[in-house]
């Protein structure tokens, strides 16, 4: 397994943007698909965004953050990113990054490692 840790959260105004950044250890991290998931209060955990293992060359989005969010990886820092933009108040979760050795992007039930989860706040 690998180890996560999410940054970037915080307090933003509607139509302005964030971007979460998701760090991991170890030297394989190239080799793991990674994931962003989203839990808004009182709502159960949901997929936004993924994009495949080693060169990222596929990406995959969540129909409501569709052209306002991007995944992108940096396999030298180690390091997955999620550049939101034009956020609303209905954005407005923890945000959890996830990595995979499996090819089922989506699900949550293919991810087994985890981070802490960062609070992004979208004020109307």
């Amino acid at each position: 397994q690998v180890q996560l840790v999410e940054s970037g959260g915080g307090l933003v105004q509607a139509g302005g943007s964030l971007r979460l950044s998701c760090a991991a250890s170890g030297r394989t991290f190239s080799s793991y698909a990674m994931g962003w998931f989203r839990q808004a209060p009182g709502k159960e955990r949901e997929f936004v965004a993924a994009i495949t293992a080693w060169s990222g060359g596929t990406l995959y989005y969540a129909d409501s953050v569709k052209a306002r969010f991007t995944i992108s990886r940096d396999n030298a820092k180690n390091t997955v990113y999620l550049q939101m933009n034009s956020l609303k108040p209905e954005d407005t979760a923890v945000y959890y990054c996830a990595a995979t050795t499996n090819n089922y992007y989506t699900s949550q039930s293919s991810y087994d490692s985890w981070g802490q989860g960062t609070q992004v706040t979208v004020s109307s």
